[in-house]
């Protein structure tokens, strides 16, 4: 009975906290967003992690889940936009495959010029036959017996010759993924090449909201290029083979066994697939980690101790907290396949129409304080589980578990130097340059 009657009240004082907390967060969005848009700057405020939670914040309160006939996104079809803020309906959708679909196909197809990526596909039997192919190529023991180590001791060698200075795009989070694909993967070719086409592929297919017709034209030339380096690859490695263990030579075992999905085309399409998630996302989520860590002189102390002390589980529980803070994207979108509901039987019930859009806000439900344990908190005790980086559910990226190795291995002998810091100026900021994603960004620290 006691138990009852505290939780009654726990929730209580929950609610009343998330309710003042969107008040205050509405204050703050009226009074910043006016000077922001007084002074020109209201662009760079609404893209700001800490504007994004301070939405969420109002959202979650009053407005949990919401259903707009709004179209905000352009580059897939739809009817329509339903936010989702709560963490255990974000959840909820990003399971629910039959009800909320993923929606990259259309233009996956237009990259490979044909067939689809697994990632692009419903489940089914293209899906599990894809998926369970490459699971045999690039198998999970990988992590910590190849990719890992390779990491540790690339990061390790290029940290120390780097002379106090480094830009950490174009001399480390970019080239350390890629030399990944190039010995692993079997398939890197020339290092700024594949940079610039995986990262504007990577865009075009997640996070070009608005279809901007230039990326198009760019992303169907980078496309086809990477199609004709893929195909010319492949047909070099069948004429001359290596033995060198990796996940292409792995791919044409396969495809001696007679094993499906395992064609010349269907190895090129995986691997460009492969490709497209791999070098941009890890590159992208460390610079964003050590960019927060930056931000928090306590924090980024307590991740260099970790880092020094070889406490590598504890040093990236700083680096995943960091995300948390600066995520890598603030959510997924699935489309709807058929009319359903989220929340049923709830005051926050929502009823989603075939065809509008369902924004899954990952990074709301990795601040919900209905789920979370003070989620303003930066805290480095939180279970895995508790963020959401790379995905949910049957579509969590297929490398997630490469990127929770990599991203503290390259982040490590940065976080052990004395005196880090951001290069003075601009340098010392994260440079996206044209793109979606960074392209300079200069630390130092003495030698």
């Amino acid at each position: 009975m006691f138990t009852k009657i505290a939780n009654i009240f726990i929730s209580l004082f929950t609610l009343l906290r998330v309710i003042v907390a969107g008040l205050v967060s509405l204050l703050y969005l009226i009074v910043m967003g006016a000077v922001s848009l007084v002074s020109g700057g209201i662009g760079p405020f609404l893209l700001k992690p800490a504007t994004q939670q301070k939405v969420f914040n109002v959202l979650r309160a009053f407005w949990p889940n919401i259903a707009l006939n709004t179209v905000i996104i352009k580059s897939y079809e739809n009817t329509g936009t339903v936010i989702v803020t709560r963490r255990e309906d974000v959840l909820d959708v990003l399971s629910r495959d039959a009800d909320f679909e993923v929606v990259y196909g259309s233009r996956m197809k237009k990259l490979t010029n044909g067939d689809n990526f697994f990632l692009g596909m419903q489940p089914g039997w293209d899906y599990q036959r894809d998926v369970s192919a490459m699971r045999l190529a690039a198998r999970i023991d990988d992590v910590p017996n190849i990719i890992l180590p390779n990491a540790q001791t690339r990061s390790a060698e290029i940290v120390e010759s780097a002379g106090g200075k480094i830009d950490m795009v174009q001399d480390l989070t970019l080239l350390v993924p890629w030399e990944m694909t190039s010995t692993y993967f079997g398939a890197g070719g020339e290092r700024d090449a594949m940079a610039e086409w995986t990262t504007n592929l990577f865009w075009y297919l997640f996070a070009d909201l608005g279809a901007d017709e230039q990326l198009d034209d760019i992303a169907m030339s980078d496309a086809a290029a990477l199609r004709s380096y893929l195909d010319d690859h492949i047909a070099a490695r069948k004429a001359k083979p290596t033995k060198d263990d990796d996940v292409l030579n792995r791919c044409l075992a396969l495809q001696k066994a007679d094993t499906p999905g395992m064609s010349d085309l269907g190895i090129r399409n995986n691997l460009l697939g492969l490709l497209i998630g791999a070098i941009p996302t890890i590159s992208k989520a460390s610079c964003f980690a050590i960019d927060e860590l930056l931000n928090r002189p306590e924090q980024l102390a307590g991740a260099q101790a970790a880092a020094r002390d070889g406490n590598d589980a504890l040093m990236a529980n700083y680096v995943w907290e960091a995300l948390r803070f600066n995520p890598f994207s603030p959510l997924l979108y699935r489309r709807a396949t058929r009319d359903a509901t989220i929340a049923p039987s709830t005051l926050r019930r929502v009823r989603v129409k075939k065809g509008q859009m369902v924004f899954a806000t990952t990074a709301a439900a990795c601040f919900d304080p209905y789920d979370l344990a003070s989620p303003g908190a930066f805290k480095t005790d939180r279970p895995w589980e508790t963020y959401i980086p790379w995905g949910y559910g049957m579509h969590k990226c297929f490398g997630s578990a490469i990127n929770k190795a990599v991203i503290p291995a390259i982040l490590k002998p940065v976080l052990m130097q004395k005196n880090l810091r951001r290069a003075p100026g601009e340098a010392g900021q994260i440079n996206n340059g044209t793109s979606a994603f960074p392209q300079h960004f200069h630390l130092e620290w003495d030698r």
